[in-house]
């Protein structure tokens, strides 16, 4: 962009919002001012002047003197139309929406195509970690063979309070949501699904290739007892919930699951709200980035990064993509896994290829061996709450 200050037209003004008000107003060089905020209910007590907000979309979208769409809602088929309408208006868009851009990543790249406007997202995949944007410029032309890690703060803080304070699982939950951490609703984080749709988006930068969130497998931790956490205890591990993508042969598989993390695992430290993404190429081996995962002012900042690469004409240019080198997404891949349940009708052990390890009590039943992802994903009696599956390392 060439303007020496752009207008901002913001949709949504919650947490991450908020976040972006506070960043943008405590950051200096950036020449970028908000000229307008959509909200839902304009009764609502906000903590700055009534008159930037609006409750009418056309006023930011038609209005030529904003230069930049900001979009900040929870509502996700409302935030791909303002989205797309705005691509179409020729502005520039700024998104936080992980589920939004996962559930329509072909038709928004396609959208930025068609209308040589940016579209850029880095608050959707991992907040204050630049992860898209190393990967879109960093290992453009790296081989990498994976992308994975935690990358969901919710479930990693009730996670770190489960093992170092000693807290029950509602205990823990109920901190996360009292500190905006975890939603009112929390299905989205702890079974699962938010770091699904984040790998969805980094699978695109990472391998050029498109997937479909409903493709991935991802099962989360509320089945969690402390059964498991013993289990993990006793082997000197801790539990963490990882979202992977993994290259092989000229396949990528992907997968979001809790996984038993040994203490020589860079993420066996990432703690609380934090996030943890490790990469493995071929040129540079493994390279770890850590960062906070959950909070106002860490995806607000995201945010604001993305606006300030706009004042560059930064955009996002899908190198992946164009080389036209993309692997195949396959769930065709094994795992060694730890499954406990109760009772021998519970589970199907015919699923196993090779079971090492079998334990039975009269209360609980575990075995750890081999199995297809794809026969995970195809379980059902992986929907009973009394059955449990971690990945072992």
């Amino acid at each position: 962009m060439e303007k020496k200050i752009i207008n901002l037209g913001i949709f949504g003004f919650g947490v991450v919002g908020q976040g972006l008000y506070e960043v943008l107003n405590r950051t200096k060089g950036i020449n970028a001012r908000i000229k307008k905020i959509c909200i839902k209910d304009p009764n609502k007590a906000r903590p700055i002047d009534a008159s930037y907000f609006t409750t009418d979309p056309n006023d930011i979208l038609n209005d030529p003197t904003i230069d930049v769409v900001v979009e900040l809602i929870n509502n996700t088929e409302d935030a791909y139309q303002i989205v797309s309408t705005a691509l179409r208006n020729g502005k520039a868009v700024v998104s936080a929406s992980k589920r939004m851009i996962a559930e329509n990543l072909p038709a928004l790249y396609q959208l930025q195509v068609e209308n040589r406007v940016p579209f850029l997202y880095e608050a959707s995949s991992c907040a204050s970690i630049p992860i898209i944007r190393n990967l879109e410029e960093y290992y453009d032309n790296d081989l990498l063979n994976a992308v994975e890690g935690i990358c969901n703060g919710s479930t990693n803080y009730i996670l770190t309070k489960i093992f170092e304070d000693n807290l029950s699982f509602d205990t823990a939950l109920q901190q996360a949501q009292d500190l905006g951490f975890a939603e009112t609703d929390p299905t989205l984080d702890i079974e699962g699904h938010d770091p699904k749709f984040k790998i969805v988006i980094l699978l695109l930068h990472a391998f050029g290739t498109f997937v479909k969130p409903e493709e991935v497998y991802n099962f989360g931790i509320s089945h969690l007892n402390d059964f498991d956490i013993q289990f993990a205890k006793q082997r000197g591990c801790t539990i963490k919930l990882i979202g992977s993508c993994r290259r092989s042969n000229g396949h990528v598989n992907a997968y979001v699951l809790p996984h038993l993390i040994k203490e020589h695992n860079l993420l066996y430290d990432v703690y609380n709200e934090y996030n943890g993404i490790l990469l493995e190429s071929a040129f540079t081996d493994k390279q770890f980035f850590v960062g906070k995962g959950a909070g106002g002012t860490a995806t607000g900042s995201a945010v604001l990064s993305d606006i300030s690469a706009l004042l560059y004409n930064y955009r996002y240019e899908y190198k992946k993509i164009i080389q036209n080198n993309s692997p195949i997404f396959t769930n065709d891949v094994q795992l060694k896994v730890y499954l406990r349940y109760k009772s021998p009708d519970q589970v199907d052990l015919s699923a196993f290829y090779n079971i090492s390890e079998k334990y039975e009590s009269p209360t609980y039943r575990y075995v750890v061996g081999v199995i297809n992802l794809q026969k995970l994903k195809e379980a059902n009696w992986l929907k009973n709450k009394e059955v449990n599956l971690l990945v072992l390392e």
